[in-house]
């Protein structure tokens, strides 16, 4: 298998990107990687076996507008990825650049899954279950601002083909985002979707999720229009970042007791640490496109790199998107 690295996306790059790659070279030696970047990247790297350097000057920065760089910036380290899949040279792409430019190269250069209309973004966030690995899948993230209900219906499809094949989950329960859990709960949008996903035989729909349960582990995959997806991941985000630093905050101001119980609680709080961080599942996935399409946080670290390696090493093994094609492309999904 071959992967298309965009070498050059995100605020570490190319250092933490070429690092990350080492990590995944030790662990999964039979990959492939073509590297899209400046030459300076073949620095970074310990070991060059599997390893073809394409280079470019030109990157696609991160206030680029997005559709208008992925045509304008022909020689751009993404959107020479992305062409890499398109033309069979690569299996997949993997960036950690701009989302946006990301999700345009997935939709125009990669293109879309005959028959899905609406390609979501999706992640797998944590579970507050105490159950090592557990999480959920969470789509759409904020690929699409304004979705129909036939476009929800298609997330949870996509997002229980993803839990059976890459998580193994034999059932995975679906359940859709509302203000409450009764049917008869929500805006035009969640009424409508409610109805189809509780006719789509394909998957095991548990009805409505309020968003104060879903990391209590409510469902296996949890689907949402993108305006929706996106607000929560932040206010998640956000209210992680502002408690850990109320808690750095209350131990560093809190005197040699507090000092004393958090050298104590060391390892525990490295736990919550990790709990807390969604990108040991690996990256958000392009989800309803011909070839996986996954992204990192800018900020990404070499681990997380090596995650999201490993998570797409999975999705090709596994023949996600094959599958998905013949799911949606069989005259069926018409009907």
């Amino acid at each position: 298998m071959k992967i298309a690295v965009d070498a050059m996306g995100g605020d570490n790059a190319p250092q933490a990107i070429i690092e990350g790659v080492n990590l995944a070279k030790k662990d999964f030696p039979e990959i492939e990687f073509l590297l899209y970047g400046k030459e300076e990247i073949k620095k970074y790297l310990t070991d060059e076996t599997n390893i073809t350097i394409i280079h470019t000057d030109e990157k696609i920065e991160s206030d680029d507008e997005p559709v208008k760089s992925i045509r304008k910036k022909k020689q751009a380290s993404m959107v020479l990825a992305a062409q890499a899949v398109k033309n069979g040279e690569a299996d997949a792409i993997f960036s950690a650049g701009n989302t946006g430019a990301l999700l345009a190269a997935g939709l125009f250069v990669v293109g879309r899954i005959k028959n899905v209309e609406r390609p979501g973004l999706m992640t797998t966030m944590p579970v507050f279950t105490g159950e090592k690995d557990a999480g959920f899948d969470f789509i759409d993230m904020g690929a699409n601002a304004d979705n129909k209900p036939e476009h929800l219906l298609t997330y949870g499809i996509l997002g229980s083909f993803y839990a059976k094949k890459v998580r193994h989950i034999d059932n995975p329960r679906v359940g859709l985002l509302n203000n409450g859990t009764e049917e008869t709960k929500g805006s035009e949008l969640t009424k409508a979707a409610y109805e189809l996903l509780a006719q789509e035989e394909s998957i095991n729909f548990v009805g409505n999720v309020e968003a104060r349960d879903i990391f209590s582990g409510v469902a296996d995959v949890v689907v949402t229009d993108g305006f929706t997806g996106n607000a929560v991941l932040k206010s998640v985000e956000g209210t992680a970042l502002s408690l850990m630093s109320i808690l750095k905050t209350s131990i560093t101001d809190g005197g040699l007791k507090s000092k004393m119980g958090a050298l104590m609680l060391k390892d525990s709080l490295k736990g919550m640490k990790s709990t807390l961080d969604y990108s040991s599942h690996g990256g958000a996935v392009l989800f309803g496109v011909k070839a996986p399409v996954v992204k990192t946080h800018g900020s990404t670290g070499p681990e997380a790199v090596r995650n999201t390696i490993s998570q797409i090493k999975t999705m090709l093994e596994t023949n996600l998107v094959g599958e998905l094609q013949e799911f949606f492309e069989t005259p069926k999904i018409k009907e």
